[in-house]
């Protein structure tokens, strides 16, 4: 047995694979994102209300273009969102281990032999950030960030392609999500969808609910689902 009660896979289950969006089910990010957000717009001069409630589970550009116009070049809202993105790694560095999402590692190991992949409206070099700087690389075969991609989240693309690089067909993906826009976009490419309650206590269309990866009842619902491989 693993921490918190994880069963050690005796066998597996090739066609079944994994997906993690990546903020909010990897890392705790949102409060970090957020208060960057407040300060690279107060460093504009401009005030955002209900800031964490637009952002949640969107792309950066729909961010930027949210927050400061419809107006802006394709190129001004790519370095908007750069340099926030920036803020966000500067300040999320020293604290990154304490922000990784309890019980993750445990759950990773727990499945190690399985498929995985992140799936994710994230910058490609905020994914790189916490893959790398929180040793997690090694878990995941493949990343697909919403840029990646014709539609981000909530449109289903950013799993389809999990899925395809990945070689599992959408039904046999499990989804692991914190927003609503990301369970409307696993839905959607017809997987199944594991709520993960970092910043809300509930999520509607999905199969279960957990405050983060060390409930063992995730553990044993996942171990339900691949008993039906």
């Amino acid at each position: 047995m693993l921490s918190f009660g994880f069963p050690v896979m005796s066998q597996t289950c090739p066609a079944t694979a994994l997906l993690f969006d990546l903020d909010g089910v990897i890392i705790d990010s949102m409060p970090l994102h957020t208060q960057a957000w407040e300060l690279y717009l107060k460093r504009l001069g401009k005030w955002v209300p209900d800031l964490e409630k637009r952002m949640h589970g969107a792309r950066n550009d729909q961010i930027v273009s949210a927050f400061l116009g419809e107006s802006l070049t394709p190129a001004e809202i790519f370095e908007h969102g750069a340099a926030k993105e920036r803020l966000f790694r500067e300040m999320m560095q020293p604290l990154l281990e304490r922000h990784i999402v309890p019980g993750l590692r445990e759950f990773l190991a727990a499945f190690e032999p399985l498929p995985k992949a992140i799936a994710s409206n994230a910058e490609p070099a905020n994914i790189d950030f916490v893959l790398d700087g929180a040793g997690l690389r090694g878990f995941f075969a493949e990343t697909v960030d919403g840029h990646q991609v014709a539609h981000a989240k909530p449109f289903p693309d950013v799993y389809l392609r999990a899925a395809e690089l990945l070689g599992t067909p959408p039904e046999r993906c499990i989804v692991f999500e914190d927003s609503p826009t990301g369970v409307e976009a696993g839905r959607r490419a017809g997987m199944r969808v594991a709520g993960v309650g970092t910043h809300q206590g509930s999520l509607e269309g999905v199969e279960i609910m957990a405050p983060d990866f060390r409930d063992p009842r995730l553990a044993a619902w996942l171990t339900r689902e691949l008993e039906r491989c």
